[in-house]
């Protein structure tokens, strides 16, 4: 198949067999899983990926064919996820940063204690996180945007939710 790199890794909502939202995965992985046998497409892009011997349609949505049981979701708790789950937005000033230009602050210092934990850990641009230092907000006149809380399934939706807001096919799925 002739390989298009932006089109192979372009998102791809999974739904479970029975029509719940659990994932996004890339154009790749989907049409794998259809090719396996073990989805089908419920929505396509339009734009189709070429053999020598045949054209496959590019999915936008896929369902699996058989019910998966979706364990309580959990995310290690890591730099890269706290990113994701504050949108790469500082939480103090509102701004959107790229990833390194943002540093993780802990509400409450840990030089007074605080944990390294999804609720005391935020997303903070560097002029925030030297202005905070190791005081509380309300020491120094900060508000967060966003009380920071554990990665969920809620979390997730969101983040799904937030990657569609440019895919259609995907607005009846996610319950817009």
């Amino acid at each position: 198949m002739t390989i298009n790199g932006s089109l192979l890794t372009s998102p791809v909502l999974v739904l479970n067999a029975s029509y719940e939202p659990i994932n996004v995965c890339v154009a790749r992985r989907a049409l794998v899983l259809m090719l396996k046998g073990a989805a089908s497409a419920e929505e396509l892009s339009g734009d189709q990926i070429h053999s020598p011997s045949r054209a496959v349609t590019v999915p936008s949505v896929i369902r699996l064919l058989e019910y998966r049981r979706i364990p309580r979701q959990t995310r290690s708790l890591s730099r890269k996820n706290i990113l994701v789950r504050d949108r790469y937005t500082c939480q103090y000033c509102s701004e959107i940063f790229a990833a390194g230009e943002l540093t993780l602050d802990h509400v409450m210092p840990r030089s007074r204690g605080g944990p390294s934990s999804w609720e005391n850990l935020v997303t903070s641009c560097r002029r925030c996180n030297n202005r905070k230092g190791d005081r509380l907000p309300d020491e120094v006149g900060m508000k967060l945007k966003r009380r920071p809380r554990p990665f969920n399934l809620h979390t997730s939706r969101s983040l799904m939710r937030l990657l569609g807001n440019n895919q259609q096919t995907w607005r009846k799925y996610l319950f817009y």
